[in-house]
């Protein structure tokens, strides 16, 4: 049987004109309009703008009374007169005085407790089972309780705030701590980790992402909770430790009882402001420097 021999083919050469080969735009300079677009905070202000106009000139053509919806000219007139001449941002500072230690004693017991729950069954027992008695409660009800144990003062809106932060803290950092791998988990223990250790080195790192989400949800039920207290009882406590000690919630209470509208939507408008400034400040700068810095989260 005759062996097969390959035949070689040999092709014609094919000579092309030489020239640059065009491979498209590699990089080019952004338009002004672009960078524009491109930049977060300038997108999120665009809406805002928006909205000032859509509300100004709804009211401008509706006709209708200021009552019911004021002005946006109007409102911004009076937000401008409550900051300057009517110590709106001192009522802010006594809200934000009262919400800062409330959220902080709230995150160290919360800290405590999920702590706990994910170091031994028993605390794991506990966390669950407050949390089913004690997380569908909402806050604003432990106030009237609150106030025949601590009185008419900022203690009894402090006691209201724990309820506010403690549950979703502790929750989501105890799901946070048991959703991280098995193998983080061993390779902290390779290394000799145990306890506290452990768990600051290993599993807060590993389920910080679920942690800050934690945080945030606290800070807004713990926001909201503040201006509805104030809202109710902010007249009493005021009236108890001095008009200048009333916050927010009280400025907007009062001027509602003396009907300036444009007042309370002022009021209602620095609530929103203050809620902004800390999500779009404190928490994306945190979450900047940690998760995506880590690489946990897309840029």
């Amino acid at each position: 049987m005759t062996p097969l021999v390959p035949q070689i083919v040999i092709r014609p050469e094919i000579e092309t004109a030489v020239g640059e080969a065009d491979h498209g735009e590699v990089a080019r300079q952004l338009t002004l309009w672009e960078k524009l677009v491109d930049m977060d905070p300038v997108r999120k202000f665009s809406i805002l703008i928006l909205l000032m106009v859509v509300w100004e000139a709804y009211t401008q053509l509706s006709g209708v009374s200021e009552l019911i919806l004021p002005k946006f000219s109007s409102t911004a007139a009076a937000l401008w007169a409550a900051i300057t001449g009517e110590q709106l941002m001192i009522m802010v500072w006594n809200s934000m005085k009262i919400l800062i230690t409330g959220y902080v004693i709230g995150l160290v017991i919360a800290t405590v407790l999920s702590t706990a729950a994910i170091m031994t069954r028993f605390g794991s027992d506990v966390l669950s089972t407050l949390t089913a008695m004690l997380n569908p409660l909402p806050a604003i009800a432990l106030l009237p309780l609150a106030l025949l144990w601590f009185g008419l003062g900022s203690d009894s809106i402090v006691f209201t705030l724990l309820h506010s932060v403690i549950w979703p803290v502790a929750l989501n950092a105890h799901t946070g701590f048991m959703g991280v791998s098995e193998t983080q988990r061993m390779v902290g223990r390779n290394y000799g980790l145990r306890g506290l250790t452990y768990v600051v080195k290993v599993l807060i790192p590993a389920a910080f992402p679920q942690i800050l989400m934690g945080l945030k949800i606290g800070w807004a039920y713990a926001w909201r909770t503040l201006i509805a207290a104030e809202l109710v009882f902010g007249g009493a406590i005021a009236d108890t430790e001095g008009t200048a000690s009333g916050g927010l919630g009280w400025f907007v209470f009062s001027n509602q009882m003396d009907m300036q509208i444009p007042h309370v939507f002022a009021g209602l408008f620095m609530v929103i402001l203050v809620g902004v400034i800390v999500e779009n400040v404190i928490f994306t700068n945190i979450e900047i420097k940690t998760i995506r810095k880590w690489g946990m989260q897309a840029q």
